[in-house]
């Protein structure tokens, strides 16, 4: 186990590397970032040339990359053209953007999984049926419209919450983790549907069922198990693009987070934050996939690392 840690580890770091500078070359040249600075009119060239040494743009691209990475390492992820650290304003989005996918994440695995085993067990009954097309209909509607929809009819028609969210505690992220979820719990639904109804016709369910033990024994212990072995994959990656992708539902609700910020990075073309918001997204996908792969020895003994 320890030798295939360090090995992942070791593999993280061209990945890491690779992501961040091909995100920093894209960031860098997807316009002016000095025009974002002057507003609508234009800099005029002394004044453009003085915001480009101030903030290293003058420098050739490779080499804003390199004191980018050498920064980073120190935990400094730069300056946003407001003079704010990039540190000071992850500092205040990502708590809340945690807390927003903790929700999210919680109602996949609660509904989502639940719904599976249920339709899994029920294979070609009503309930199947039932659920197939209401998730059906949550991967087809936009995850903007779902969201728009529960905020015109619980935040301003009836009132049950309030329509932007203020404080960003876990009772104010219900329904904004709900609609994050919506579209992903309707996957880990049929996913998990899917990966019941195999196994159910395993022989070692079987042969379980024939030794005589009690059908909730053999459902919890052996079915779920090995069955949620490609949704812990599944979820796994979810998380990392449940936290980036996370700019409509959080421009829906009002919600300050990662997406907030990004969306505000990328439309005042503010390089420093958007390129150090999405090297934090790169090894949050990291570590998730590497705890899933760990994960995976802990539901099924049979696999064993090296």
């Amino acid at each position: 186990m320890g030798r295939y840690v360090v090995r992942r580890l070791l593999q993280m770091i061209p990945v890491f590397i690779g992501a961040t500078l091909l995100i920093f070359l894209m960031v860098n040249v997807m316009g002016d970032p000095v025009a974002g600075l002057c507003g609508e009119r234009a800099c005029d060239p002394a004044t453009a040339a003085q915001l480009e040494k101030e903030f290293g743009l003058d420098k050739p691209l490779w080499q804003q990359y390199l004191t980018y990475m050498g920064k980073v390492f120190t935990g400094d992820f730069g300056t946003a053209f407001n003079g704010q650290p990039v540190t000071e304003l992850m500092a205040t989005a990502f708590p809340v953007t945690v807390r927003l996918t903790v929700v999210a994440i919680f109602f996949e695995i609660v509904i989502g999984v639940t719904l599976g085993v249920v339709t899994g067990l029920r294979r070609g009954r009503p309930v199947d049926s039932g659920v197939l097309l209401a998730t059906l209909v949550v991967i087809s509607v936009p995850t903007f419209v779902t969201g728009l929809l529960l905020q015109l009819l619980l935040g301003i028609r009836w009132q049950w919450i309030s329509p932007s969210v203020r404080y960003g505690t876990l009772d104010e992220l219900i329904v904004p983790g709900l609609v994050l979820a919506s579209v992903s719990l309707a996957y880990v639904t049929r996913l998990t549907r899917t990966s019941i109804a195999e196994n159910k016709r395993s022989d070692y369910v079987r042969t379980a069922i024939a030794k005589g033990l009690p059908r909730r024994r053999v459902t919890t212990r052996h079915l779920l198990r090995n069955s949620l072995i490609p949704v812990v994959t599944f979820i796994g990656t979810d998380i990392g693009a449940l936290m980036g992708g996370a700019i409509v539902t959080e421009r829906i609700f009002n919600i300050h987070g990662v997406g907030y910020q990004l969306y505000q990075g990328i439309l005042r073309q503010n390089t420093q934050t958007v390129v150090g918001f999405v090297t934090v997204l790169v090894l949050v996908f990291l570590v998730a996939n590497l705890l899933v792969d760990l994960l995976y020895a802990v539901l099924d003994p049979r696999i064993r690392y090296a």
